[in-house]
């Protein structure tokens, strides 16, 4: 078995420092929630008070491993002292990598402002992404402290939370077996846990449960919008907004059923010794961590992901929003200009290797066969259609892959860009506000050739100009270092604009909004529009028309039940 990420566990010694250019002083903050008192840290720094990992969850260990999650049945013998990040869902890919993991990882944070205890707030919860393999709330790319600092300068606080949830197999293990049990896709019943908590404690924080906005970015964002249409759009008060980045309601990836997954699950039930058991699941849980481990960290482990299930996720999100079974609440959607470098495949020469990977069946998104003609003829190979666009870096072709940038619009599209119009399109249309958004700046240390692609905007929407989390160990840089003032003033922007809609749902009115910037426009089906954040003009940011590769992303839109979500 040939072992993938063989160094990621080992490196759960001391991870950076999420805080480590803050200073601490006065006492101890405390709150009292339902199981008992728990007290923090505060920052002198920030003027901010940091609770963190607080458990929302039983520890899903021994027989709770691969179940739903479990609500805390007990109180705090004493002040439960929320001062470390806890540890992160064990996962597999670079995010984890100078970070501790554990299966006992079901924790959350709450940063909150100082001096408004006496206050409701609103609050931002953030989950993050990492395509549902890897990834944890103590990543210090998200800090949220910046942000949440930016809400009071603004006139707009909020209070942040971020949480933890389980991955990869740990967390949406499909099969027979598991669908029969009832615990499916139970990452996203974590999450959903951690939103029952925030109702039952975040106004011990001084928190308002009724303005909860969930906001995360790429399986993150998917995540929110897995919320949105959770039970077939059953509204349980948990949240009031939504803020997609490059994720949205229909997922990106074609759906496959418990029967694709089950040799999958064959396999570990083999490789763990649990072949001849009656109950195959339970034994998997009381399996030593080590074998569990060991085969989701090799070629054998599989690319687990979210199931229609008949009941979290009860349907084709497609269907759903074509019949109008989501709740109903303002949201934030937006993806990067150049989403199809992070997700297009290589080597695309010609037609033909363009054509070969629509059908692939290893591809997150899979067209029958038959519709190949009409894709090609929707995503012709012109300069209008590619991606890095012209103006970003001309005429220029990719040594040996002369339709590349065709193919990497095609699949930018494809996962991201499409499924945010549809969602825009459909919001309005049931009379419910959405504000678009395009971002179109390349920071430090990516290459012209990969343009603005996938997860670029979180620096900016963070704030996070002191690079908090980038860095050699992980191999990249600073994304602001060696950049002109209008980097750090378009982080300010857009994370004053979040931070304006987490408070009262407009992402416009706030005090010292730059009068240089346009008004970001409510999305119209009649005038669609996106604001679009960049560098290069006068405010950082222009608004566009929402129309520009139409045929192409209408293709794909209409052709969602064909690609199985």
């Amino acid at each position: 078995m040939l072992t993938i990420f063989a160094s990621l566990l080992a490196a759960a010694s001391a991870a950076p420092s999420y805080r480590r250019q803050a200073s601490y002083g006065g006492g101890a903050p405390t709150v009292d929630v339902k199981n008992g008192t728990i007290s923090g840290i505060h920052s002198s720094t920030y003027n901010e008070d940091y609770f963190l990992g607080i458990p929302y969850a039983q520890p899903p260990v021994n027989g709770l491993r691969f179940r739903n999650p479990q609500s805390l049945n007990t109180t705090y013998n004493s002040t439960y002292e929320a001062t470390e990040y806890a540890s992160s869902c064990v996962g597999y890919g670079g995010d984890q990598l100078g970070y501790p993991v554990s299966e006992d990882c079901l924790y959350l944070n709450v940063v909150r402002p100082s001096g408004y205890e006496d206050q409701e707030l609103p609050i931002g919860l953030w989950i993050h992404g990492g395509g549902l393999r890897m990834g944890g709330s103590r990543d210090a790319r998200y800090n949220l402290s910046f942000i949440v600092e930016n809400g009071v300068k603004i006139g707009k606080p909020f209070i942040g939370v971020s949480i933890n949830y389980r991955l990869q197999g740990w967390g949406l293990l499909a099969s027979e077996q598991v669908t029969g049990s009832g615990n499916t896709n139970i990452a996203l019943r974590d999450q959903r846990l951690a939103l029952h908590w925030v109702q039952e404690n975040i106004g011990a924080f001084g928190g308002d449960p009724t303005k909860v906005t969930i906001w995360g970015e790429s399986a993150g964002a998917a995540s929110v919008g897995w919320h949105l249409l959770a039970y077939n759009g059953r509204d349980d008060g948990l949240f009031r907004a939504g803020i997609m980045q490059s994720g949205n309601p229909v997922a990106y990836n074609s759906y496959r059923s418990e029967i694709d997954y089950q040799p999958g699950y064959d396999a570990l039930v083999n490789s763990t010794g649990c072949g001849n058991a009656t109950d195959t699941l339970d034994c998997l849980r009381y399996a030593p961590y080590e074998q569990v481990n060991n085969f989701f960290n090799s070629t054998e482990g599989g690319n687990w992901n979210v199931i229609v299930d008949g009941d979290f996720v009860q349907r084709w999100g497609s269907l759903q929003l074509e019949e109008g079974d989501f709740v109903k609440v303002p949201i934030i959607s937006g993806a990067n200009t150049d989403e199809g470098t992070a997700f297009g495949p290589r080597g695309i020469d010609t037609e033909q290797d363009f054509a070969e990977t629509l059908t692939d069946p290893e591809s997150s998104v899979i067209l029958p066969e038959h519709f190949v003609p009409e894709a090609l003829e929707a995503y012709p190979n012109t300069p209008d259609y590619w991606v890095p666009p012209v103006e970003e870096i001309g005429n220029y072709t990719y040594p040996g892959q002369a339709q590349y940038r065709r193919s990497a619009a095609y699949w930018g599209d494809a996962l991201m860009n499409a499924n945010r119009r549809g969602a825009c399109e459909t919001w309005t249309a049931n009379g419910v506000d959405a504000w678009s958004y395009r971002f179109n700046t390349i920071p430090n240390g990516i290459p012209f050739t990969t343009g603005v692609t996938h997860f670029q905007e979180v620096a900016f929407v963070f704030d996070n100009t002191q690079g908090l989390g980038y860095g050699p160990l992980w191999g990249t840089v600073n994304p602001y270092a060696n950049k002109s003032q209008s980097y750090q003033d378009l982080g300010f922007l857009m994370s004053t604009s979040w931070a304006s809609f987490i408070h009262d749902l407009d992402p416009n009115g706030y005090k010292g909004r730059n009068s240089s910037t346009p008004e970001w426009p409510v999305y119209s089906n009649s005038e669609p529009q996106n604001i679009v954040f960049d560098t290069n003009v006068t405010g950082n940011a222009f608004n566009e028309d929402d129309t520009w590769r139409k045929e192409g992303i209408q293709f794909i839109l209409d052709h969602a039940v064909a690609y199985k979500r």
